[in-house]
């Protein structure tokens, strides 16, 4: 029997390839613009980063999570997110010393076992920024921005930027109360997920994409109705802030985040082209993750782009990714004394940064220049010994068919002319 891929994971093969640096290396352009810099973290950590930091009672850490005992019985988790591990790293760089804000960029696979669905895998690839040391508004005008501009330059239409706060410590714990009083008479109604919400969680049930659900929390008391005049002046800056640098937005009162660390601003990018889950990018500030990670007191802001819903939705939208890189030349033999010619002609060009192949399977002429058309050479040179003698070559524009007869220090020129 065959081993396939695991559930939920997906192979990336070689024409697709082309398509994901495509959207890296916008990724990284876009960081350098704003002035962010790349980081890199492990793989897997230690599971109480993602309990302290993502929240006990969310679904990640319930559910979803990946947990392992090592050989040294300690307790591992494949990392399900990107900002706790860089807020780790943050404070074992002891990086908070430094004048501050520190603006990271990560792209980064994580982990979840949950339901596949579209552009929703059990490991998929995300593009992560943060912004650690800024209070102010403008840092979290700045992470919006940049996420608008990179949907735009990557093609994308038909999304919206939905907005909220969620609120700090002090307010939240007001509206949680009438939150709860509001849904008390309706508990039996909701879904067992839900009810198991109400006590730990009860703002998540504003997110249940259960239609029911979404039906009973309609006319549900809103969070920015009980938002304290700090959270409240924090959140109407930050519409001032967007309105200023000409983003459009809308209010939406039922964004809340699946994450326990958020705090006032929180906000997704939206579609209705990839089904229900029509969340592209989000993110939000989190003023206490740091210090509850094990930092000093300092405030954070950033979002998660997944990288495989956007590939889907550029797809919809008719996105360009150029075209995959293909090799320029091919060298074809004929003989013993001609492969090794032919071997010391690729490497030459290669070395000349040529992108040149030469047919590793030895077949006979017919077999090579069949390869060639295959791989999408544009140009292709035949090897024998008359070639070997004269040190004329007979340099082959594939698509026309036009020959030309040069020697071999003349074949560069030729190429970069096209």
């Amino acid at each position: 029997m065959a081993i396939k891929a695991p559930k939920g994971t997906k192979d990336m093969m070689p024409e697709d390839a082309y398509k994901w640096h495509y959207i890296e290396d916008a990724f990284f352009k876009i960081c350098d613009e704003y002035g962010f810099g790349e980081l890199r973290t492990p793989i897997f950590e230690d599971t109480n980063l993602f309990n302290r930091g993502v929240g006990e009672t969310t679904d990640i850490v319930q559910k979803e999570m990946y947990t392992f005992e090592d050989l040294g019985h300690r307790s591992i988790t494949l990392k399900p997110e990107g900002t706790s591990p860089a807020v780790r790293a943050f404070i074992e760089s002891k990086h908070f010393a430094d004048m501050q804000p520190s603006k990271y960029c990560y792209n980064t696979p994580c982990f979840r076992y949950e339901k596949p669905q579209a552009g929703r895998l059990r490991q998929f690839h995300q593009f992560g920024i943060e912004n650690f040391g800024a209070s102010s508004m403008m840092a979290d005008a700045e992470i919006i921005a940049m996420a608008d501009d990179f949907l735009k330059r990557m093609g994308i239409d038909e999304i919206e930027l939905h907005i909220n706060s969620v609120g700090c410590r002090e307010c939240r714990t007001k509206y949680r109360k009438a939150l709860q009083d509001f849904l008390r008479p309706h508990y039996d109604e909701l879904c067992s997920t839900c009810q198991s919400r109400f006590e730990t969680n009860p703002m998540r049930i504003l997110d249940c994409k259960s239609k029911d659900d979404q039906e009973i929390v309609k006319d549900a008391p809103q969070m920015v109705d009980y938002l304290c005049d700090d959270c409240r002046d924090a959140f109407e800056e930050l519409q001032e802030n967007l309105k200023a640098m000409d983003i459009q937005f809308k209010v939406d009162p039922k964004i809340v985040r699946g994450l326990d660390y958020y705090t006032k601003t929180a906000f997704e990018f939206v579609t209705t082209k990839i089904g229900a889950q029509g969340t592209v990018c989000g993110g939000g500030r989190y003023d206490h993750l740091i210090e509850e990670i094990g930092g000093p007191s300092m405030p954070g802001v950033g979002f998660g782009l997944g990288k495989e819903r956007l590939l889907m939705l550029m797809e919809m939208c008719g996105s360009d990714f150029g075209k995959p890189v293909q090799p320029e030349i091919m060298i074809a033999f004929i003989g013993d004394r001609a492969k090794h010619y032919a071997l010391n002609l690729v490497q030459y060009l290669r070395h000349n940064h040529v992108r040149a192949i030469v047919d590793t399977q030895e077949r006979n002429l017919k077999g090579q220049m069949k390869y060639s058309n295959k791989v999408g050479v544009k140009y292709s040179i035949v090897i024998g010994d008359d070639e070997i003698e004269s040190g004329e070559l007979t340099l082959k524009n594939m698509e026309t068919g036009e020959q030309t007869k040069i020697v071999k220090e003349e074949i560069l020129d030729k190429i970069r002319r096209g």
